[in-house]
């Protein structure tokens, strides 16, 4: 983070576990507004466990985390994508946004409603209902309705792991174009993800976590000069996906 750019929350400290067992060791992590920061690291390392807490659905052992000067609050102070999209099925792709609405007349929750189904691109999806999406098409409903409570941080947990390549390529696009909404405050994003690729499409910065317990091992600043699928045009895109390939297998050896 730039001294130009605006601290939006911090974690300090921080240490968690499970009947005994450390699963989070001394985390200390700084995001500024607007910022995009992946999480990489082997399975059982602390990455989901570490986003509840940022989530304010669990509470750590110790340690603080600060978003916008408070302790967060689920729905509050951030929104939280999950890998399976947790889609209601007795509503439709609307109702499934206007669920989480609130301080809204009729009319501008179809507003708000239609609004973010074109950002996503489910304008023409409206009426249909959950088990009539395909795996990408709800993961993209999931998104929106994530982005219908304008929180200021977006916390996704392996969100697009179910999807085949290419519509998982297509959400990866979705994503990286919704750092902010024209109606509510830019998007500061977190994301766990096992996909290097993934991380490097998206990530503004990634960071490697190891486990046994879960610590920060290594940050990794990216500066490729595009975004999205254009950073594959780079060749430093390439380097950097051998290195932290190889850097994760020495991880997930130790």
């Amino acid at each position: 983070m730039t001294s130009a750019q605006r601290s939006l929350f911090n974690v300090k400290a921080l240490n968690h576990d499970y009947s005994g067992v450390a699963v989070l060791s001394d985390i200390n992590l700084e995001v500024a507004t607007g910022e995009r920061v992946v999480i990489l690291g082997p399975s059982g390392c602390g990455k989901t466990s570490l986003l509840h807490i940022l989530s304010g659905l669990m509470s750590a052992r110790s340690g603080t985390v600060d978003i916008e000067g408070k302790a967060p609050q689920p729905g509050v102070s951030s929104a939280l994508v999950f890998q399976n999209p947790r889609l209601l099925p007795w509503r439709n792709s609307a109702g499934n946004i206007d669920v989480v609405l609130k301080s809204h007349s009729k009319q501008q929750k179809k507003q708000r409603i239609d609004e973010l189904l074109s950002r996503v691109g489910l304008q023409d999806h409206a009426c249909k209902w959950p088990h009539e999406l395909s795996g990408g098409m709800k993961q993209r409903l999931a998104l929106a309705r994530a982005l219908a409570l304008q929180v200021p941080l977006l916390l996704l947990d392996e969100p697009f792991a179910n999807l085949d390549p290419l519509a998982r390529e297509d959400m990866q696009g979705v994503l990286t174009n919704l750092t902010s909404l024209p109606s509510g405050p830019s998007m500061t994003t977190v994301l766990v993800t096992h996909s290097v690729e993934e991380a490097l499409i998206i990530g503004d910065r990634i960071i490697l976590m190891a486990g046994s317990p879960g610590r920060f091992v290594k940050e990794i600043r990216l500066s490729l000069g595009a975004d999205g699928e254009d950073r594959r045009a780079s060749p430093e895109f390439y380097i950097h996906l051998a290195d932290i390939s190889n850097q994760l297998r020495s991880i997930a050896k130790a």
